[in-house]
């Protein structure tokens, strides 16, 4: 499969790729100048900064965040860092050719997971510095962790999980008791409908690059624990622990899960969820169970659960 991936990728870069769903060469082809305040001029230097962009703001907030003791629950812990913050969509989708976006004012559910996971990573390692949260950022949303255009990018939550159990950083929550439903990827979405997307309407020669990667990562993967089993209680579904990624699956045409977020054990010893909400137009740690969450949207048919190691 990564050969198969490899080849795909070296017809990409011959077209000037741009990272979003494919794997990544060695080599950097897009070279873009970071966009930085002065008060961050001094990190100019560092190879990996010169592809990001960011705000003071973002690197001050990132750096206090890393002097936090997180103590056991660390994944939730950053999570619930970010209650309050607003949800914005498409925030990754600002600069062509890419750069690494680091935006923790704006947060969509992914974004949120991403973010979350690499402030855990970095604290883990025993860094400290922006530079290091920048590398494990970069790590997890492209293919092989190195960014080289915007087909680099990990679109897919199939594509992103698959990716980053290959880079040893997460692992699947299994339970053969309750986690029974079958998963069937039948992603299409974005080669379908490439008009929604900013830079496939720009570049459509992309499309069929993107096209093949849906195709190789389709089919039978897996299986997930329905909606109706995730009101069991703590005992029932220990295997789930506070701060897993939650991918919620859907019945939607041509994508694999609608939404994602972390696990929450709530007071009330059930399980809820905390994410980046389009409905409240905030990161929130909803109120609600995640039954009944999934229950109020009925395209969404059960969850699958995975940990950072």
């Amino acid at each position: 499969m990564k050969l198969f991936i490899s080849t795909i990728l070296l017809s990409l870069f011959a077209l000037s790729c741009q990272s979003t769903t494919a794997n990544k060469s060695n080599e950097r082809q897009d070279t873009p100048n970071a966009t930085l305040s002065n008060d961050a001029a001094d990190t100019t230097n560092d190879t990996i900064l010169k592809h990001c962009v960011y705000t003071a703001a973002d690197s001050a907030k990132v750096v206090d965040l890393l002097k936090l003791q997180p103590g056991h629950d660390d994944v939730l812990f950053y999570a619930r860092k970010f209650k309050g913050v607003p949800y914005v969509a498409s925030t990754l989708e600002k600069k062509d050719p890419e750069q690494l976006i680091i935006n923790l004012k704006q947060l969509d559910c992914t974004t949120l997971v991403e973010t979350t996971l690499a402030l855990t990573m970095t604290k883990r390692q025993g860094e400290s510095t922006f530079e290091a949260y920048c590398k494990n950022l970069e790590t997890l949303r492209y293919w092989h962790g190195k960014m080289n255009g915007y087909l680099s990018r990990l679109h897919y939550f199939t594509w992103w999980m698959h990716d980053n159990i290959d880079k040893g950083l997460i692992e699947h929550v299994k339970d053969a008791v309750h986690f029974t439903a079958p998963i069937n990827v039948q992603n299409h979405y974005m080669s379908a409908h490439p008009d929604k997307y900013k830079f496939l309407k720009a570049h459509p020669e992309w499309v069929d690059s993107i096209k093949q990667l849906e195709q190789q990562y389709n089919g039978p993967d897996g299986f997930f624990l329905p909606a109706n089993k995730t009101r069991l209680t703590p005992k029932e579904l220990s295997s789930i622990h506070n701060g897993d990624i939650v991918a919620i699956v859907t019945r939607k045409d041509g994508i694999d899960y609608s939404h994602l977020g972390f696990a929450v054990w709530g007071k009330d010893n059930h399980l809820h969820l905390l994410n980046a909400s389009s409905i409240h137009h905030k990161v929130v740690e909803e109120p609600k169970t995640l039954y009944q969450y999934l229950k109020e949207h009925p395209s969404s048919i059960g969850i699958r659960l995975l940990r950072l190691k």
